[in-house]
């Protein structure tokens, strides 16, 4: 053969060869715990693909205090408690944080791990997705000395994804469930995680007594947001706690008390040209309203 032909040939059998490492299913390899408090893990190639899987440092993470959130104290105070009870060791729930958009249930997880990043908790943050590496993700930080909050952020599925069943065993106490050192906290719009159809109470069934009972739908649908031990709601915002919102927001951009007054009415017509009364509209407001000349 001559050597053109074979350098050739060398050189498609390098890029096969590569091609099908890239395949190849990689043993998730433990980062430098000391870069970050914050992490996402990361499937490369997106997440249908064999290929590795890696912890990614959060270089930036965003700094969010307990006492910036207004007007959730009730779902606030039940979080820091569960939160600080595993953060010392004691026995502590699975979360779940459901209801409306923009209520602060993201922010609360963020406001959590400020709290206590000191004290050795640290996050990783996990697409629904990749719910399927969960036994090897709480393998692989199982032995450290750190708290890990595993943080899935507007979690939802729908039947049949693989990651509903990982998700559900770790959650439930198998052979395979979480340390003591970890807990799953998720965020959803949805109460059940699942969607819910109108053909779903068809299922529902009546006994002589009058009783209603769900159908095996129904409470497949239910069982896995009952496995996250503490439940907690979030609410739309009234227009006065809407305000208040914006008032505290306000006074974070360094305004004066008395710029409320000018906002007001702003305000009010931001939430009603956005359809929410939610504290990310009035966020967005405060940044709005703080970043303009109002001399």
């Amino acid at each position: 053969m001559a050597q053109p032909a074979l350098d050739s040939l060398l050189i498609r059998a390098e890029r096969l060869v590569a091609q099908l490492e890239s395949l190849l299913p990689h043993h998730l390899s433990e980062p430098d715990w000391g870069a970050s408090v914050a992490w996402r893990y990361r499937r490369r190639g997106g997440a249908s693909a064999w290929g590795g899987a890696a912890l990614e440092p959060v270089r930036h993470v965003a700094v969010i205090r307990y006492e910036d959130l207004q007007e959730v104290d009730t779902q606030k105070g039940r979080f820091a408690r569960n939160l600080a009870q595993f953060v010392a060791g004691k026995p502590a729930n699975n979360v779940l944080l459901s209801g409306a958009r923009g209520t602060g249930k993201s922010s609360l997880v963020k406001a959590g791990l400020q709290a206590h990043a000191a004290q050795g908790l640290r996050l990783i943050e996990v697409d629904k997705a990749d719910m399927i590496d969960l036994p090897d993700l709480i393998d692989l930080v199982s032995g450290r000395p750190e708290r890990f909050v595993i943080f899935c952020d507007d979690l939802s599925f729908d039947e049949g994804e693989p990651g509903y069943k990982a998700l559900k065993s770790i959650l439930d106490g198998t052979v395979s469930a979480s340390g003591d050192n970890v807990m799953v906290i998720a965020t959803s719009n949805r109460r059940h995680l699942l969607p819910e159809y109108h053909s779903d109470n068809k299922t529902y069934k009546h006994t002589a007594d009058g009783e209603l009972h769900p159908g095996e739908v129904v409470e497949e649908k239910i069982s896995l947001s009952e496995r996250f031990g503490l439940w907690i709601s979030f609410y739309p915002f009234t227009q006065e706690e809407y305000l208040a919102i914006v008032a505290q927001w306000l006074a974070h951009f360094g305004l004066p008390d008395t710029a409320m007054e000018t906002a007001r009415p702003e305000a009010l017509v931001w939430a009603i040209e956005r359809g929410s009364r939610s504290g990310r509209v009035a966020y967005q407001f405060a940044r709005d309203f703080a970043g303009r000349d109002h001399v």
